[in-house]
């Protein structure tokens, strides 16, 4: 690579590295507020809030990576153009072709970070995040371990804890159970203790009180205890957790054994096609949308009104190919043969890059085949 194209590669990088930052920043945040909100609702300590965000970077990460990557390509080519060094470059020689191999360049750099994304950070973050998900959603003892609330942990329970001394003991205890509607009861105690029996977790209530309503009669009967265990393990139904999604699958096992990650996800072959090589497409875009981004801003001259129209242009072509990606999604996911219709967005691409590239190549011939069309339509 030349000075030239090492300067311009330079100037992509850091730009992209600064809409990435705010991009992900505000992807990041939108997230965040509401897993803090429902992680410590649930009782749950700050460092689960810090390793669910971590899980989730990286989906967030490849979601913002294209635009990421058609801003700072916007960005860059842009302040050349204004600085006027790309017309120098163009005054020595440099031809659009030649001009876009920095950008082609920075295009490959980003569409192998979302590889490293898709194929292998992607998939084993997100069948983690499951993972974590149902485990903390399993851990009824941190649900309930929450001073001065009324908590609902499950359908029909209510649970209220006044005070929880150092040592453990729970102070002032309130349990209503309601889930037989016919028979609500009612449980009090001045002390309790949650007490692991095997794979279970009772609550152990001393000195209290028990309050039972027959719906029927309208009677209410109390019992007093001196103590009395309740397992609250069975509030919380515990399955397995299913990790064979196909999101989740490696990009191995759905090229080379695409039948197993079948059998094991319940997938269609269609939706293991869809997810293989919409992993490879991802990529691709990335660099279509860098040398879009490049090869409109080329076109027209110079204005006082800016560049805003190529620039507009540019996001249009941009959003008809991601239109066109979604409008192929449906048949491959019915029909998995059809796979290679995930790549025509990206033909679609590579031929407006080109056509691009040729008028920017040939400046006026643009405005004069309007111009010959114009006046053969006035002459008829």
């Amino acid at each position: 690579m030349t000075r030239f194209d090492r300067y311009m590669l330079s100037q992509l990088m850091v730009m992209f590295g600064f809409f990435a930052l705010v991009l992900v920043s505000i992807f990041w945040i939108n997230r965040a507020v509401r897993m803090f909100d429902k992680l410590i609702g649930d009782g749950q300590p700050a460092w689960i809030f810090l390793e669910f965000t971590a899980l989730t970077l990286p989906a967030v990460i490849s979601a913002t990576l294209p635009i990421a990557t058609f801003a700072s390509s916007v960005f860059v080519t842009n302040r050349l153009s204004t600085e006027s060094e790309l017309t120098v470059m163009q005054a020595t020689g440099y031809s659009p072709w030649r001009l876009i191999r920095p950008v082609f360049v920075y295009g490959v750099i980003i569409a192998a970070m979302m590889s490293l994304l898709t194929h292998v950070l992607v998939p084993a973050s997100q069948s983690q995040l499951k993972l974590r998900r149902a485990e903390i959603s399993q851990n009824i003892t941190a649900k309930l371990l929450t001073e001065g609330e009324f908590l609902h942990p499950a359908p029909g329970i209510t649970f209220y804890i006044r005070d929880i001394t150092p040592e453990g003991e729970l102070r002032n205890v309130f349990l209503s159970d309601r889930r037989n509607a016919d028979v609500p009861v009612t449980y009090s105690s001045t002390q309790a203790y949650l007490v692991q029996e095997g794979d279970g977790t009772k609550l152990v209530m001393v000195a209290g009180l028990a309050q039972n309503l027959r719906r029927d009669g309208n009677r209410l009967f109390t019992t007093h205890f001196d103590d009395f265990s309740y397992d609250i393990s069975s509030l919380i139904t515990k399955g397995p957790t299913n990790l064979d999604n196909v999101q989740f699958a490696t990009t191995p096992d759905l090229v080379l054994r695409p039948d197993e990650v079948m059998k094991r996800s319940g997938a269609t072959y269609g939706n293991v096609m869809y997810e293989l090589h919409s992993r490879f497409t991802q990529a691709l875009i990335c660099i279509l949308a860098a040398m879009i981004g490049f090869a409109t801003l080329l076109l027209g001259t110079y204005s006082r009104f800016g560049v805003w129209w190529q620039i507009l242009t540019a996001f249009v072509l941009l959003v008809g190919i991601k239109m066109i990606e979604g409008a192929v999604a449906g048949p491959v996911l019915k029909n998995g043969t059809m796979w290679p219709l995930m790549y025509f967005p990206v033909l679609v691409g590579i031929i407006t890059t080109i056509v691009l590239l040729f008028w920017s190549s040939r400046p006026g011939a643009l405005k004069r085949l309007v111009f010959r069309r114009f006046t053969a339509g006035e002459a008829t």
